[in-house]
């Protein structure tokens, strides 16, 4: 099957001028009266500048991580914590039942990040939040298991795995094997320009690849971050953020 584009549903701002956030809804690609494919529910990316304050709001059933490549962040939530979150410390919120925080953008830079909302195998679970520091803020040349049900730098509670690679120009990466014979992928380029087969995907863009496992072609220093998820599998579709839209 030919890779789908995943075209962005909401936008506010411009990223060529310093702000802006964009609204991804991956099952837009299969028009299946899901917004969301298994458990990936939604990504926002978002360019934001310091001083900015998202104030105290809450969340409920969605799984939440923050994957950020630059900038500094303050986070506060309803659970104790006051963490800053950077490309070196990132964060996991599993909201469950009841959770609110609020994010500060402080420091000299821009926070640039994706916020992508998975959705949980049932509703209603414990809430807690969880924050690691990476050795590198990049995976050079290779995925780094960021994200999975067991067995990666964070868990959550889904049959959803995320995988980031910092892939230099004319470097090769392999799309690794499905966690499960149902399972499917989606890819998102943070930064820079790939081929994938016989398409070029750039900055900002995201694809429905299925369970295409060719190799990833760098044609700039590009930032990538792929998607699994086995739409097979239990998921809660009525998450605040997460949840189906349509």
């Amino acid at each position: 099957m030919k890779p789908i584009k995943i075209e962005s549903s909401v936008k506010h701002g411009d990223w060529k001028h310093g702000f802006g956030v964009e609204i991804f809804y991956p099952g837009t690609a299969l028009d299946e009266g899901d917004s969301g494919i298994g458990a990936i529910g939604r990504i926002d990316r978002a360019l934001i500048q310091p001083g900015h304050v998202i104030s105290m709001h809450p969340h409920k059933d969605d799984e939440i991580f923050t994957y950020k490549r630059g900038g500094r962040m303050l986070h506060l939530d309803t659970v104790g914590n006051r963490e800053e979150v950077n490309a070196h410390r990132l964060m996991m919120m599993n909201a469950g039942h009841t959770f609110q925080h609020e994010e500060r953008v402080i420091g000299d830079e821009p926070t640039k990040a994706l916020q992508i909302f998975l959705r949980p195998r049932e509703g209603d679970l414990e809430p807690k939040v969880q924050f690691e520091s990476l050795d590198s803020a990049y995976s050079e040349d290779e995925w780094r298991l960021l994200v999975a049900p067991s067995g990666a730098i964070f868990e959550v509670r889904a049959q959803a795995w995320v995988r980031d690679a910092r892939l230099h120009a004319g470097r090769r990466l392999q799309i690794p094997a499905l966690p499960t014979p149902s399972s499917i992928n989606l890819l998102f380029v943070f930064e820079g320009e790939i081929r994938l087969g016989e398409i070029t995907i750039s900055t900002g863009e995201f694809y429905y690849v299925g369970t295409e496992s060719q190799a990833i072609e760098a044609l700039t220093d590009s930032d990538i971050v792929l998607f699994t998820t086995d739409p097979k599998a239990p998921v809660f579709k009525g998450g605040m953020f997460s949840g189906n839209v349509r």
